[in-house]
């Protein structure tokens, strides 16, 4: 049977968590840089325990006045200290809920800067590993993400975006761009179930891209979340596509 994680952002205030964490497989939560406090991730992570939700850490620049979706400059090893205070964060609290931290995936402008910088997101993901080697991160497929996770021995689980439009290149169409995000419910779960399905997104030009992505993730911050991604399940499961956590790739490059 062929099967696809369903992964949100959580944590970030919107107000869709509880619901959305009864119909997504995985759940990313922000823990205190754009978004997230110590109680939010508890909160979350004592839900991914009762409905068997993996669970997974969703670091990010720390600016929460701008939502972390601006790139800010500062010395590598600043942000390297921001990054692992999230995560040391979100860990303590999980050792205590008891559910195992399985992931991290980067958030707003620092995931899109990680997709396109080769040696930005090595230098990210080599200071995650050094953290836990045994954690995976979950990575935009055909991105320098992919090629980063490699590079540096960590856990692969690819992902693609159900409602937000790809270039040519692979790469998110940036949101300051008209058609950025798609609002249209049709739209998004016939992108889904061709992901699923065929292992093909349409760029935003037509360009059709071969993608591996297993994990689709639903975004908890767009008007209609929680019905979009139910109709996106629904509709998964209609097609006999299995919703649950895809396994990690373990294998890894030496060289670049």
């Amino acid at each position: 049977m062929t099967s696809i994680d369903l992964n949100a952002d959580l944590g970030e205030g919107m107000g869709s968590d509880d619901a959305l964490l009864r119909i997504v497989s995985s759940a990313s939560i922000a823990c205190g840089g754009h978004a997230g406090d110590a109680a939010t991730i508890r909160r979350i992570l004592e839900q991914c325990k009762a409905n068997g939700v993996r669970a997974g850490a969703h670091p990010g620049y720390v600016d929460p006045k701008r939502f972390g979706r601006f790139r800010i400059v500062m010395p590598l090893e600043q942000l390297l200290g921001q990054i692992r205070g999230q995560l040391l964060l979100a860990r303590h609290i999980a050792d205590d809920v008891g559910v195992a931290l399985s992931y991290v995936k980067l958030h707003g402008a620092l995931a899109n800067q990680t997709a396109e910088e080769l040696a930005f997101a090595v230098g990210i993901f080599a200071s995650i590993q050094a953290m836990d080697p045994q954690i995976a991160v979950l990575a935009l497929d055909n991105s320098q993400q992919v090629r980063a996770a490699k590079a540096v021995g960590l856990p692969l689980i690819r992902e693609a975006y159900a409602d937000r439009t790809y270039t040519a290149e692979g790469l998110l169409v940036s949101r300051k761009e008209e058609g950025a995000v798609i609002h249209d419910a049709g739209a998004v779960i016939a992108r889904c179930l061709r992901l699923a399905e065929a292992g093909e997104i349409v760029a935003i030009d037509g360009t059709v891209l071969k993608s591996s992505a297993r994990s689709i993730c639903l975004h908890g911050d767009t008007p209609g979340a929680v019905e979009l991604a139910r109709g996106v399940r629904s509709a998964l499961e209609d097609a006999g596509v299995e919703i649950t956590p895809t396994a990690p790739e373990t294998d890894a490059i030496t060289q670049l």
